[in-house]
């Protein structure tokens, strides 16, 4: 069926048709809901270039992916986030266009879609503390969202994790679970929800009086590899942790694996705490089985937050004029089998 078809079918013009499939708020809402109606009984689907248009966007979000051979965003968080966002997008019409640079490149390719209009607004991820492409993209006039915030949030919608406390509560049970000797093993701190992470641990532990040791506290690209190559130099130092806080599943597995080639207990001999991004692929190791997940974990779904951050940008397209919207989601502290009283 075509657009005069289901015109036809209506007994109403093209014109309204149209219209009211793509949003024009001077449609009435009944008249709205009967093309919607009809058009879904039908199985239509409104021709994307007519589509554009009829409305003068682009029907695409851009997302900018930097590569520098050890960039946060190339691992499966990014591609459950993507994947939720572009849930929403495919929902209400929307093209995900992926521009993947070079370091150099990324204002380039910022300035490249305000220019050919080829976006209706941009997704930003994995934000620095004074993260630049805030002020470049609020100077080319692109509606924008980010995930996570910067060191001056204020101006600007984003949606973040509130990881100060997340980590201060991770941190807390260990110390009430009698350890002192906690290790750090974090993303890389020049992304501004790693800096916040640290933040909590040290909180907590200055509030504890616990020493933080600098041989403990460690900071890159959270891999497997990270996880057991560092987990594997503490464990055999003399005065080896007896818990590591780690800012993601990933690196966690790695370090469950340097302790159990040491014959070294999760739970028992050592404790492991983390933060659990509900990968939809890696759920904990059976987080609903009888004997609870294995890790004991901050856990905030990124499937989740990538669905949200969409809607965001969406509502931002259809009125930019609002005031910017931000939110900021609590996680929920999980108890698994990797933490225990420490050793005596």
């Amino acid at each position: 069926m075509n657009l005069r078809e289901l015109s036809e079918s209506l007994g109403l013009s093209q014109t309204t048709v149209s219209r009211a499939l793509n949003g024009y708020p001077e449609v009435r809402e009944a008249t709205r809901l009967r093309v919607q109606e009809a058009a879904k009984a039908a199985n239509y689907l409104p021709n994307a270039r007519a589509r554009r248009l009829a409305t003068g966007r682009a029907m695409s979000i851009g997302h900018v992916m930097v590569l520098n051979g050890r960039e946060e965003l190339v691992n499966p968080i990014f591609a459950d986030f993507i994947a939720g966002a572009g849930e929403v997008y495919a929902r209400e019409g929307y093209d995900l266009l992926l521009s993947m640079v070079p370091v150099e490149g990324a204002e380039a390719a910022y300035r490249q879609m305000a220019a050919n209009a080829s976006v209706d607004a941009v997704m930003v991820q994995a934000p620095t503390l004074d993260d630049p492409r805030v002020p470049l993209l609020q100077e080319l006039g692109l509606p924008f969202l980010v995930h996570g915030r910067t060191a001056a949030p204020e101006g600007y919608s984003w949606l973040d994790v509130a990881n100060v406390r997340a980590f201060r509560r991770a941190t807390d049970l260990l110390l009430d679970l009698g350890h002192r000797r906690i290790a750090l093993l974090n993303g890389q701190e020049n992304l501004d929800f790693a800096l916040r992470r640290r933040r909590g641990f040290e909180e907590a532990m200055a509030a504890r009086g616990a020493a933080v040791h600098p041989e403990f506290m460690h900071a890159e690209v959270m891999t497997e590899q990270y996880g057991y190559r560092t987990a594997c130099a503490l464990l055999d130092r003399d005065d080896a942790p007896t818990a590591f806080v780690v800012s993601s599943i990933i690196p966690a597995i790695g370090v469950r694996r340097a302790a159990g080639e040491r014959g070294l207990r999760t739970g028992r001999d050592v404790s492991i705490i983390c933060h659990d991004d509900v990968l939809s692929y890696l759920d904990n190791d059976g987080i609903n089985a009888p004997e609870g997940p294995a890790f004991t974990a901050t856990r905030s779904s990124i499937r989740a937050a990538g669905r949200r951050c969409a809607e965001i940008l969406l509502s931002l397209i259809d009125d930019p004029d609002q005031p910017p919207i931000q939110e900021l989601w609590e996680t929920d502290l999980t108890l698994g089998r990797s933490t225990g009283p420490a050793p005596s």
